[in-house]
């Protein structure tokens, strides 16, 4: 059996590499233009962790993923292999960006099932600038193939508003629910152990060349559970306070 120290360092080790990002910095001729929000994140899941939040401001054509369209490499990496980094690379290069912001940790269930000790919310801080007022976000599901939840050029409120999002299976990869072909925190976040450890990387044995559709769901026929793993869209509410 694992301990929990190797759990909780099972959880956290995609992530270590990930810290909170800023794209380049608002000219101070536009400080008048500037609005700050309060953005708060919280899983809905009753058995799914997700990977640290990836937040972005930006003009309304440039979100980072649109359903009915093959998957960017950058979006296969992140739904995949929880690997943020070219999405948050290609961004800070992207005409119409603001700001992107992610967490460094994931967000587990309510009910911690791994007694992680993880949250299920966390609140981060974020700008837009004139009319580039448009909020997209990203986490990919931990226990699955393929799969992230999205939200994609949210208009950003006057005061405030909540938002949920919805997973979304990007289908570059075949739904086989087994533990062999997912991210080795997934066993840790949901307090299981199997001999299978899992793997970081796209295996092109099981590729697929789909389209961004919405998920079907767990379907529950290997290591995934329907009763367990599976959910009810959404799967994250989005509390956006404007707070300046």
């Amino acid at each position: 059996m694992k301990s929990k120290k190797t759990s909780i360092l099972a959880v956290t080790a995609i992530v270590a590499m990930l810290t909170v990002v800023s794209v380049a910095g608002i000219p101070e001729s536009s400080a008048a233009k500037t609005k700050m929000y309060e953005v708060t994140v919280t899983n809905l899941t009753p058995g799914q962790p997700i990977t640290p939040p990836l937040l972005v401001t930006h003009a309304k054509d440039a979100g980072f993923f649109t359903v009915g369209e093959m998957a960017s490499d950058s979006i296969q990496q992140l739904a995949e292999n929880g690997n943020a980094a070219p999405i948050v690379k290609m961004l800070q290069g992207k005409v119409g960006v603001v700001e992107v912001v992610q967490g460094t940790i994931p967000l587990v269930p309510v009910n911690d099932p791994g007694e992680t000790g993880l949250s299920h919310s966390e609140t981060f801080t974020i700008s837009s600038e004139g009319s580039m007022r448009y909020l997209s976000f990203a986490s990919m599901l931990v226990c699955t193939n393929d799969d992230f939840a999205g939200i994609d050029s949210v208009r950003l409120p006057v005061n405030q508003k909540t938002v949920y999002a919805m997973a979304y299976d990007v289908r570059t990869e075949m739904n086989t629910e087994d533990f062999a072909d997912m991210v080795p925190p997934c066993q840790g976040a949901i307090g299981i152990t199997s001999d299978d450890e899992g793997i970081g990387t796209s295996n092109p044995e099981i590729a697929e060349a789909g389209v961004v559709i919405p998920h079907p769901g767990i379907m529950g026929g290997a290591d995934l559970l329907e009763k367990v793993h599976a959910w009810d869209n959404p799967v994250v509410k989005i509390d956006i306070v404007r707070i300046r």
